[in-house]
């Protein structure tokens, strides 16, 4: 699996493309603005996107799924219950920066526990709500994509509407800690890091390991 960030927007947001180089069959996740350099990247690298992954449905995380949608005529996958902010820029928080992003449908919704094949690449699906109201991670092996959910040294908000902070604790609790040490995480925003790192580091995570959440 080779894992290219594209930093995108004011918002800083990481719009990954994920490819197979022997294949060169990719995904393109959360691709969240400035959709014609998305679209040009992935032609100057040669991939053959099969798909578009959301971890989740706010407005700087889904402002190019249009473009790469009908550039290359590729299915939408969001975790169920969080398709509502694909078509309503109030849930998708848009609308209070005076903004109307929209993405086109979800084509598929995924929960948790399922198995998503794709593109040579199987993505064990985590529900991890609470930053949004159904927000999802990618497992692949030793890597995953978790969005909103955690970052180097802090976690996602919980003070906007939709959230729950109480939800985003227990999705790390139940999510995200138990992981080995060695999986990288990929985050929506800022640098990539481990389980191990943000285990022993991060702030939020420490609380938690230290009281029993509930």
């Amino acid at each position: 699996m080779h894992v290219e960030p594209l930093v995108v927007s004011d918002y800083q947001e990481n719009t990954f493309l994920i490819w197979d180089e022997e294949t060169m069959r990719g995904v393109v996740l959360d691709p969240g603005d400035e959709a014609p350099r998305i679209i040009a990247e992935i032609h100057r690298l040669g991939i053959k996107p099969e798909a578009i992954l959301l971890t989740h449905g706010h407005s700087d995380h889904i402002g190019a799924v249009g473009g790469v949608k009908e550039e290359f005529d590729i299915p939408v996958y969001i975790g169920s219950g969080e398709e509502e902010l694909l078509t309503d820029p109030t849930k998708n928080l848009s609308a209070a920066f005076g903004l109307n992003i929209t993405s086109p449908p979800a084509d598929h919704l995924l929960k948790d526990g399922d198995t998503l094949e794709i593109a040579g690449f199987t993505f064990n699906i985590l529900a991890t709500p609470g930053h949004s109201p159904a927000s999802i991670c990618y497992l692949s092996d030793k890597t995953i994509f978790c969005g909103d959910v955690v970052f180097m040294g802090s976690i996602g908000r919980t003070d906007l509407p939709g959230c729950n902070h109480d939800l985003l604790m227990q999705s790390l609790t139940e999510k995200i800690l138990p992981l080995d040490d060695s999986v990288f995480l990929y985050p929506g925003h800022g640098p990539a890091t481990t389980v191990g790192r943000e285990r022993m580091t991060n702030p939020f995570l420490l609380q938690l390991q230290s009281t029993t959440y509930k």
